[in-house]
């Protein structure tokens, strides 16, 4: 018997672990287990000569644990670019992760052709502070070359005591060469929700999806009514832009809020049997108020979860840029002291049967930032199919979408459309798109069949 985690996240999270847990679902049974092929077999044996060759004949008496796991790290790899293997320190790490506080330097990263590519930096830490942006490639760490390395060991060392260095040589598109950075690391304390008054409107600014996601949701939703009148509330933004994802239960609780009833989302394994439904129960904690919903190239999984739910119900304007379409479900397996697996067991699906693996969710209006000439070209991401090895999707798959998110409000034409779109006024940003993709899921497309 063994236990099934699903959850839903990007890649790696330095400080803390390269998995995110979220629900548990019902155990499965050794009835589900498919007998090997006798040609399976025979590659098992060729398996074992090989590493019998290793253990006898390497020119130094090889560490056997090592190339065990060095093994089973590439079998895992070559599923997808989210299926890998955690040795028993990097899943201890993986539990602290979860409940919102660690040491390193705030930054999501994949691998990529062998090398660290950055998801996004994380609000208020070490890697946002140095100016590490979305699709940053980390060729070295220390003066050590990532290549080589799996997406652990190079996490690993990225992590450290809080109040070292760690220096990163990183090469950006469009710059001739490349950066040295230096940060120092910290305790990353991840607020998974920020929440201010915007006069007659609500912001909550929703980071990661952690323990603390829904109860910080709450929390913010019930000090903006508070301190605005209901006769004056015009509504509520949620940004979702650069969050790499985390919990599916939290993904379905903020999505709950803001709904009374119908599907939030579906996971759909390999077997029918596998297929799992999460519903809607009464209660919208924004009592109906407008929802506006802002997404970017770097909101990914969970965040698409809630954006796909939201959209599909109606209850909610998307704005933005494409999502990153991380559309995959892995589970935990634990494997008592040797650590665990990370495995892609299903897909997930939308209310109205869209699957946005390696496609994203489209915004209803489409709003592309206001990128500084500096970086511009260097904010598109392409997302999960960028990633080599991703799962393919029957839907057509899409280009670049932009990831850039500006610090300073005022600069920020993204936030000040979802505003203006809250309160009616006139923005020429505030368009809708002249082909509705999402509408035309919504008229009789078919779910993507696995």
């Amino acid at each position: 018997m063994m236990r099934k985690v699903t959850l839903v996240m990007v890649g790696a999270l330095i400080g803390a672990s390269a998995a995110v847990v979220a629900t548990q679902s019902p155990l499965l049974t050794s009835t589900s287990a498919i007998a090997a092929s006798a040609e399976t077999y025979r590659q098992l044996t060729l398996f074992g000569d090989v590493f019998e060759k290793i253990r006898s004949d390497y020119v130094e008496k090889p560490d056997e644990s090592k190339v065990v796991e060095a093994a089973i790290s590439g079998m895992l790899s070559s599923l997808d670019p989210h299926s890998s293997y955690m040795d028993a320190k990097s899943y201890r790490d993986m539990q602290v992760q979860t409940r919102g506080e660690f040491g390193g330097l705030g930054i999501e990263v994949t691998m990529e052709d062998g090398l660290i590519k950055v998801v996004s930096p994380i609000d208020d830490t070490p890697a946002a502070r140095a100016g590490i942006l979305a699709n940053d490639i980390i060729t070295s760490i220390d003066g050590e070359q990532v290549q080589g390395l799996t997406l652990n060991q190079a996490v690993d060392k990225m992590r450290g005591p809080v109040k070292t260095d760690v220096k990163l040589k990183v090469v950006r598109s469009g710059q001739k060469d490349p950066l040295d950075i230096t940060l120092t690391r910290d305790v990353i304390r991840i607020k998974a929700v920020r929440s201010r008054e915007e006069d007659d409107v609500g912001y909550l600014r929703v980071s990661q999806f952690n323990e603390q996601t829904f109860e910080n949701l709450k929390e913010g939703i019930e000090k903006i009514s508070a301190a605005i009148p209901q006769d004056k509330l015009k509504g509520y933004v949620i940004d979702l832009r650069n969050n790499p994802g985390g919990l599916l239960d939290q993904a379905i609780l903020v999505s709950d809020a803001f709904l009374d009833r119908g599907e939030i989302v579906s996971t759909r394994g390999r077997n029918a049997d596998e297929t799992q439904r999460f519903n809607a129960k009464a209660g919208d904690l924004a009592k109906g108020k407008p929802v506006v919903v802002l997404i970017n190239g770097g909101s990914a999984s969970a965040s698409e979860i809630v954006a796909g739910a939201l959209q599909d119900h109606k209850r909610a304007t998307v704005l933005g840029t494409r999502s990153f379409g991380k559309g995959s479900v892995q589970t935990i397996i634990p494997l008592g002291s040797n650590g665990a697996l990370r495995l892609t067991t299903a897909r997930y699906y939308t209310p109205s049967g869209r699957s946005i693996q390696a496609r994203g969710i489209d915004p209803d209006i489409d709003i592309v930032p206001n990128v500084p000439d500096e970086i511009k070209g260097k904010d598109e991401t392409k997302g999960e199919a960028g990633l080599r090895g991703h799962l393919k999707n029957s839907d057509d798959e899409r280009g670049a979408s932009s990831s850039y998110m500006p610090t300073d409000a005022t600069k920020d034409n993204q936030l000040i459309a979802a505003f203006d779109f809250l309160r009616g006024k006139a923005n020429p940003a505030l368009q809708p798109k002249k082909a509705d993709a999402s509408a035309a899921q919504k008229d009789g497309a078919a779910p993507a069949k696995n």
